[in-house]
């Protein structure tokens, strides 16, 4: 019976560092028999050297290197990928050097000589571990969207059929997918279910939202940086990059992105190479790239804001989420949806919509798409004290307002406020022209537009 179950085992990046020659070559050729990707060096520098350049898994690590010790090389691996699974190998085991070995962030001890079949299952366990950490970052994002736009892939509309096949069909690629649509039409959750339908669905799926994110700080947050790098840079921070080593990044709105780094994202797309803010070391990484905007990238190049070089690279497969307004019969079996979950979390029974509701809903343009639907369900189980919505709990935003409505109308503040600021919208170009118009910084806009589905 093999000892490694294919149900279960997943490619790994791993490191050997050892000053046997032998050694390297019996380690390398077992991992590598196993489908890993498996990188060898023989001394202290190379292995800070490789580990600087590179995003591993796991790193089979010998005490002694000539003149240096090896245990002093576990905190400077951890520091470049926390998230790293090292094992010690050792000819002079003790258990003082097991019990600091572990202290200092080791995860396993194996004592030579040592069979390939201990290899191979120390190289599983830690293969399980990883996927379950993934597992972990999985679900923590998932809970952050579950219930908004988390059941779109059921329609009756050929226009998100079409979208949804193509998806499909481009997923198992390497291919840069560009998603596009409107605010609210559920980009982000195409994202994750294209990086679930692909070969990368054990690795990290990573998201960054660019206009949530300071000008100032978005590199540090994609590439990383090191300490010191800038004011308030008081330790290492790998960056989402290479905590997405063999899985996607998703850059949402990648329209905002300053131009500033739009060179730098270019250069890893060419060369899947990097550098951490602050320093010169290049890296490397296997990251897929998905980016999602409602912006009109083809103005922003014209416009100079937007790189053209960048533009082409990202428009490798480009697919439009349809508005809601364009799949009205998508409409009633969402707001059902949503209406299942939020009456599940909210400990409510409610059994429907009444004839009067359902006309509002159907009736309705739904300008923030499948965002703003799901915030006029949520509100109206809260709200709500009948059996059944009725047009009574559905706010007044769901009917269009009125041209001439002004200030001192007798209107709630916030209609005027989501009226200004999608007036303001809908005449810029770009959320950071549309914050300065409005006098507030562009994460305040980005909420505000979340609450109203803009």
């Amino acid at each position: 019976m093999a000892l490694i179950d294919d149900h279960v085992k997943d490619r790994l990046a791993i490191l050997i560092v050892d000053d046997e020659t032998n050694i390297r070559k019996t380690l390398s050729y077992c991992l590598e028999a196993e489908g890993h990707s498996v990188i060898s060096v023989s001394n202290f520098t190379d292995a800070i050297n490789e580990a600087k350049r590179r995003s591993f898994d796991m790193a089979f690590l010998d005490l002694k290197l000539g003149k240096d010790n090896g245990m002093d090389l576990i905190p400077i691996i951890l520091s470049d990928s926390p998230w790293i699974k090292i094992v010690i190998i050792t000819a002079y085991a003790s258990i003082e050097s097991a019990v600091e070995s572990i202290k200092r962030g080791a995860t396993e001890y194996i004592v030579k000589p040592f069979t390939t079949d201990q290899i191979k299952l120390v190289t599983l366990r830690i293969s399980r571990i990883r996927q379950l950490e993934n597992q972990v970052v999985t679900l923590k994002e998932n809970m952050q969207s579950l219930g908004r736009e988390d059941s779109p892939f059921q329609s009756e509309n050929a226009l998100m059929q079409r979208f949804m096949e193509t998806a499909k069909k481009a997923a198992p690629s390497e291919a840069i997918i560009l998603l596009r649509g409107e605010s609210g039409t559920g980009k982000s959750v195409f994202a994750r279910a294209i990086h679930n339908w692909s070969g990368r669905s054990t690795k990290p799926l990573g998201i960054v939202a660019c206009p949530a994110v300071p000008h100032d700080l978005l590199e540090s947050e994609i590439f990383g940086h090191v300490r010191g790098a800038f004011t308030g840079a008081v330790k290492d921070n790998p960056g989402r990059i290479a905590a997405c080593e063999g899985g996607t990044i998703f850059l949402d709105e990648i329209g905002e992105m300053p131009f500033s780094i739009q060179a730098k994202l270019l250069r890893f797309i060419q060369d899947k190479e990097y550098e951490r803010l602050g320093e010169a070391t290049s890296r490397k990484a296997n990251v897929r790239i998905i980016a999602a905007t409602n912006s009109d990238l083809e103005k922003h190049v014209a416009e100079g804001i937007f790189r053209e070089d960048l533009f082409y690279r990202l428009n490798v497969i480009n697919l439009t989420v349809p508005p809601l307004r364009e799949r009205p019969e998508d409409i009633m079996p969402l707001a059902l949806n949503f209406l299942a979950y939020f009456c599940r979390i909210n400990h409510k029974n409610i059994q429907g919509y009444t004839d009067a509701a359902i006309k509002r809903f159907t009736g309705y343009k739904w300008p923030g798409n499948v965002r703003e639907l799901r915030n006029t369900v949520e509100r109206a189980v809260i709200l709500g004290s009948a059996n059944q919505v009725g047009d009574s709990d559905l706010p007044a935003n769901i009917t269009p307002v009125p041209a001439s409505q002004a200030i001192g109308d007798l209107v709630p503040l916030s209609v005027i406020e989501e009226q200004h600021i999608r007036r303001i919208m809908a005449k810029t170009s770009s959320l950071q022209e549309a914050a300065e118009i409005l006098g507030i910084d562009q994460a305040t806009l980005w909420r505000r537009r979340k609450a109203y589905g803009i």
